[in-house]
């Protein structure tokens, strides 16, 4: 295979890399992956996880049960209780209350408010386990699809390998060649022919990780991935203010709302030191001396000695530890935006300058080194190192426009997800 062949079908797969794809695979858009990855494993415990939180709220957002009492009382063993029917003449007293307790400073609602704002933070952590299952599904695509066209990409220059040391065996047997430079192109096609299969293992493992995120139904030996490449585009990453986009993120709203609930808690157990107070009344029916006695009671603990001191304090610490943590948290967030906003910028101009310039002339190099070699003037050494650095050129091209993809697509999937958040009206 001549290198301006190899250049058309090197051309012609990145442009349809459909072609090398087996009729037994089944390839994947990048829709499909990230739709898979809204409804995995992953995604599915943090979504029960925001139920039972939910359900908390209900549980919280009561009041006390009454209590209903029936006593019977003052059985004279020793004389007896006497004839007649149990419930009207026999002296039986006979009793049935209702008590029920009246919780003071607003403890209901202090109760209710601490588990709202639990369930507001597991609805930001089922938000953020979303975003970061899209992020690594984007990220596992983009590996699989560059893993593919690496693939093909060694295997077109294992094919053009072989056919140069084949071509050199038969100019070994005429006369017209060295056995040093026949055995060298042997090596290149043997080293050719390693690179295959290493492309090959990256290739199923690129797959197999995708499909541990993503769950589909296609086996990890047939998944393929789509051809679904982001243009190249200009500076389109500093349209937003990352404050805003901070503040908006999941994980520091889930801070945000677990420093609520902790302030919550502890305006509740402050609010213990206010006594609950029982409320009770009964009836009484006690045949001989009158058959309706009313008791009224009312019962409240004496807090002599502790108010509560300890559990004030843990509530205390608690909600140190939330500030602090929200602290912590915006501080990482705004860490990665930045690390994420100068990744898009950096990936992109290096991405063009290797679609524009670097491999352009890579390849006319290396075009006019099958050239001179095919009339006689470059060395068999030149002709190695030319299509050497191509093959290197072409790699590190797929790299930068991989890491490009990777890149532009985590920095849109959180900037789109947060700007939404943002203009979402609140609850």
């Amino acid at each position: 295979m001549s290198i301006r062949q190899f250049f058309l079908l090197s051309s012609l797969l990145l442009a349809l890399p459909a072609l090398a794809q087996t009729p037994a695979s089944a390839a994947v858009s990048l829709e499909q992956a990230l739709q898979a990855a809204r409804n995995n494993l992953d995604v599915a415990l943090a979504r029960n996880a925001l139920a039972a939180a939910r359900a908390d709220v209900v549980s919280a957002n009561r009041a006390p049960f009454p209590v209903l009492t029936a006593k019977l009382g003052q059985m004279d063993l020793q004389n007896g209780i006497g004839d007649g029917n149990f419930m009207t003449e026999k002296r039986v007293d006979k009793s049935i209350g209702l008590d029920w307790t009246w919780e003071r400073g607003n403890k209901r609602e202090l109760r209710t408010l601490t588990a709202e704002r639990a369930a507001s933070a597991a609805q930001a952590d089922l938000d953020e386990i979303r975003t970061q299952q899209l992020l690594g599904v984007q990220a596992g695509f983009y590996n699989l699809l560059a893993a593919q066209e690496r693939l093909a990409q060694v295997t077109l220059i294992e094919r053009s390998a072989a056919q140069l040391a084949s071509a050199a065996q038969k100019r070994l047997q005429a006369g017209d060649l060295a056995a040093q430079d026949a055995a060298r192109t042997e090596i290149e096609a043997q080293r050719a022919r390693s690179d295959v299969q290493l492309a090959e293992l990256d290739r199923q493992r690129a797959a197999l990780l995708l499909w541990q995120f993503t769950g589909l139904p296609t086996p990890p030996d047939r998944l393929q991935a789509q051809t679904d490449w982001p243009a190249l585009a200009g500076d389109r990453t500093v349209a937003h203010h990352l404050d805003v986009l901070v503040d908006a993120r999941p994980d520091v709203r889930a801070a945000q709302a677990r420093l609520q609930a902790a302030q919550a808690a502890l305006d509740g157990s402050t609010a213990q030191r206010r006594s609950d107070i029982t409320w009770g009344a009964s009836y009484d029916h006690y045949p001989g001396t009158s058959t309706a006695l009313i008791e009224l009671r009312m019962q409240m603990p004496l807090q002599w000695g502790y108010s509560y001191q300890g559990e004030i304090a843990r509530a205390s610490a608690q909600l140190a530890q939330a500030q602090d943590a929200l602290e912590k948290i915006r501080r990482q967030a705004r860490a990665e935006l930045q690390r994420l906003q100068q990744e898009a910028l950096n990936t992109a101009q290096r991405a063009r300058t290797y679609e524009v310039d670097i491999l352009p002339r890579a390849r006319q190099v290396a075009q006019g080194a099958e050239l001179a070699y095919s009339k006689g003037a470059m060395s068999l050494t030149d002709l190695l190192d030319a299509r050497r650095t191509l093959r290197a050129t072409l790699l590190d091209a797929l790299a930068a426009r991989t890491d490009y993809a990777k890149a532009t697509g985590a920095w849109q999937l959180r900037t789109q997800a947060q700007a939404a958040a943002s203009a979402a009206p609140s609850h």
